[in-house]
């Protein structure tokens, strides 16, 4: 399975990359990656489909890669400056920021990336693998939703500060919702439902 090739041939670029474990994604998502593109004047953005997502692996159940990745392409078909990438599912393993960006650094030669975190995220930025080379590799770019001041990366840390919609939405309440049959078509868009219900998943029609 391999990336879009629109992306690997192209060089000089502005590209954010957007990772996460998007089981499933929805509107939240899609607004964040809209936002930061227009804000920071972007070619694209990356929405970077973990293989395994180790912090959560470890804890509970996720979706295989391969349904996710389905679900993440149908949630932006269509939508100018959004791209999905399968550069950490063809990688195989668990999934480390670190690896990810010297894999897209090689092959998008002199872009430059920039990183998008969520808030919640950043203070624990320097206990990711190889936090250095994060580090150097993309510019990092911190989420703040609604106007919210969240947390910040460790001192030292080079950011910038996007404030993004607040849309009160998480992946966990969408898969409960399809488990308990209440609506989810106003969260996330109609393709991916589709997605999900003809795939079975999240504990449809069970």
């Amino acid at each position: 399975m391999r990336r879009l090739l629109a992306v690997q041939a192209r060089t000089g670029l502005r590209v954010g990359v957007f990772g996460g474990t998007f089981d499933p994604p929805h509107n939240g998502h899609i607004a964040i990656a809209l936002e930061v593109r227009h804000q920071l004047r972007l070619d694209t953005v990356l929405l970077v489909v973990a293989n395994d997502p180790w912090q959560k692996s470890a804890v509970g159940s996720v979706t295989p890669a391969d349904l996710r990745l389905e679900l993440t392409r149908a949630a932006i078909d269509g939508i100018e400056g959004l791209e999905v990438s399968t550069v950490e599912i063809e990688r195989g393993g668990e999934s480390y920021t670190a690896d990810t960006l010297e894999s897209l650094s090689a092959e998008m030669v002199e872009s430059q990336l920039f990183l998008v975190v969520g808030s919640d995220a950043a203070m624990g930025l320097d206990t990711w693998k190889r936090p250095d080379a994060v580090r150097a590799l993309a510019n990092t770019v911190v989420v703040d939703r609604g106007g919210r001041q969240g947390g910040r990366p460790p001192e030292g840390w080079p950011h910038q500060v996007i404030d993004v919609p607040a849309l009160e939405i998480s992946s966990s309440d969408l898969r409960a919702r399809f488990a308990d049959g209440r609506p989810v078509e106003a969260l996330m868009p109609r393709e991916t439902v589709d997605v999900v219900r003809r795939a079975g998943i999240y504990g449809c029609g069970l």
